[in-house]
């Protein structure tokens, strides 16, 4: 089951802004249970970030970092994924100007393959991050998510699948699991449920793990079959009180599958 609970530090971007907040939040996930966590940039000195972590007991399982910087900022990024001690780097999605049409998605994918194999020489494995857009039709009978599947390396490449993105995206989350089994490092725990905006008007919510539509039970037991290893609980929004509060909740509900 889930041996160690891990947080993407985007839900509590606002509180990790300095290294004064950022000490007292990282003491707090530790309070509440997550022993593990994704960066999703940092406001001040990466090394100082880095130490905090350690200082409160997080380790660096993945990074979300911006595209250009994989691709042009290479011998850096080795020194700071080696400095925060992990080897999954990531982002958080593909470029605006990549989805523009089939031919810039192939490009995208065609340099994504290309970074990636720079640094699987170096023992670092690129991992992408999905949103629901990449569940659209680009070629008018594949989706992004069908082509980054089909020609992303797996050698090289792996993926940060994200339950409710591909809730919100119309997939179904154990299919896409089952389609990728072991291409996930990382899934992302994050839940969402449909609200009705206006009338006849519905769209998908963000929510704590456990109160929303995503059915957890299957969820996880797919994800042990096919060896996901880090469990990584994102919030983007709609918090019920604080993030705080929010990652409480769901710490509270997972412990039915430690």
């Amino acid at each position: 089951m889930i041996k160690t609970l891990g947080l993407q530090l985007y839900t509590v971007r606002d509180y990790i802004k300095d290294p004064e907040f950022a000490d007292l939040t990282f003491k707090k996930l530790r309070e509440l249970g997550y022993t593990e966590v994704q960066t999703a940039g940092t406001d001040f000195d990466e090394l100082l970030f880095g130490e905090l972590l350690k200082k409160n007991g997080l380790s660096v399982v993945g990074t979300h970092i911006s595209f250009r910087k994989v691709k042009d900022e290479k011998e850096q990024m080795l020194e700071l994924h080696k400095a925060w001690g992990t080897t999954n780097i990531g982002i958080g999605s593909m470029p605006s100007e990549a989805r523009k049409d089939l031919s810039s998605l192939k490009e995208f994918i065609a340099d994504f393959n290309r970074a990636a194999e720079f640094y699987a020489k170096h023992g670092l494995k690129l991992t992408y991050h999905h949103h629901n857009f990449e569940f659209l039709r680009i070629d008018g009978t594949k989706t992004m998510m069908d082509l980054f599947c089909e020609e992303f390396d797996p050698a090289t490449t792996s993926f940060v699948l994200d339950t409710c993105w591909i809730t919100a995206g119309g997939g179904e989350v154990v299919d896409w699991m089952e389609r990728l089994a072991g291409r996930i490092d990382i899934l992302h725990l994050k839940d969402t449920y449909l609200k009705e905006v206006e009338p006849k008007r519905y769209e998908h919510k963000i929510c704590e793990v456990g109160q929303g539509s995503v059915a957890w039970d299957k969820v996880i037991a797919a994800a042990e079959e096919i060896g996901v290893k880090h469990y990584v609980v994102e919030q983007d929004n709609g918090f019920t009180k604080t993030p705080f509060e929010s990652l409480r909740m769901s710490a509270e509900f997972l412990k039915k599958y430690r």
